[in-house]
């Protein structure tokens, strides 16, 4: 026989013998937005967002144009403190041209513009070279080159032969001399344009007098850079003699 349970009566209390139901209903808040900022009394602006301090803008601004500024300033300072870019390089065209002018003169060469030794005066009379050649229809970029390392290299080591203990000629300073004492070759190339190719002859006779000037500077300022040299001077003239020989040939045929 099943037990029986007795459950007391729930009795909702309601003030003023309101329904619970309807008077829960009518307790309801209306809905509102999810977010809805709080208006300032003291905000007169339309905008609540679109409120900014323009005072601080305006010293940020400021404190930034002036760091910008001092900071322009200062670069330019330091790029006029700058050495141009030729002297970084090493390469300066007032010394090029001075040796250049003293290897002009083949009776009086002055031996002191080249105790400085450097390459780019070289380097500028061996493209100077190649372009003459390419305009006469022949391409020697690598042939001429080529030939003056090699040439560099045995005056070098036959200046040292010929001089021992006494000589101090490094290979730096001989190929700077060797490089330009090379513009007599290529005063050379330039003239040869304007020969004509049948006169075997007069080019012949043109380069032999632009060789000699070539290993008269040569000789001369092999000489006088390196001490050892003066009693040997004959064997180094005909040294130089056979480099610039090949070079000219290169020109002439």
């Amino acid at each position: 026989m099943a037990k029986q349970f007795t459950v007391p009566p729930v009795v909702f209390s309601s003030g003023n013998g309101v329904n619970p139901t309807v008077g829960n209903i009518n307790q309801r808040r209306a809905p509102t937005a999810p977010f809805q900022p709080s208006r300032t009394p003291s905000s007169s602006s339309a905008l609540p967002f679109m409120s900014f301090d323009m005072g601080s803008a305006a010293s940020a601004s400021g404190s930034l144009g002036g760091a910008i500024s001092a900071s322009a300033a200062s670069g330019s300072a330091s790029f006029e403190d700058e050495e141009p870019l030729l002297d970084e390089l090493g390469i300066h065209p007032d010394q090029i041209w001075h040796k250049a002018k003293s290897i002009l003169n083949p009776l009086r060469v002055n031996p002191t513009v080249h105790r400085d030794a450097d390459l780019s005066g070289p380097i500028f009379l061996y493209l100077s070279l190649c372009l003459f050649q390419l305009l006469a229809g022949k391409i020697q970029f690598g042939v001429i080159l080529g030939w003056i390392v090699v040439s560099s290299i045995f005056l070098y080591i036959v200046f040292n032969m010929l001089a021992g203990r006494n000589g101090n000629l490094d290979l730096h300073r001989c190929t700077s001399v060797v490089g330009y004492c090379m513009l007599p070759v290529v005063i050379l190339s330039a003239a040869s344009l304007f020969i004509p190719q049948g006169t075997s002859v007069a080019r012949y006779s043109v380069a032999g007098v632009f060789v000699v000037w070539a290993t008269r500077a040569c000789t001369n300022l092999m000489v006088a850079l390196a001490g050892g040299g003066e009693e040997h001077r004959g064997l180094i003239a005909y040294a130089c003699f056979l480099i610039y020989t090949l070079f000219s040939l290169l020109v002439i045929f």
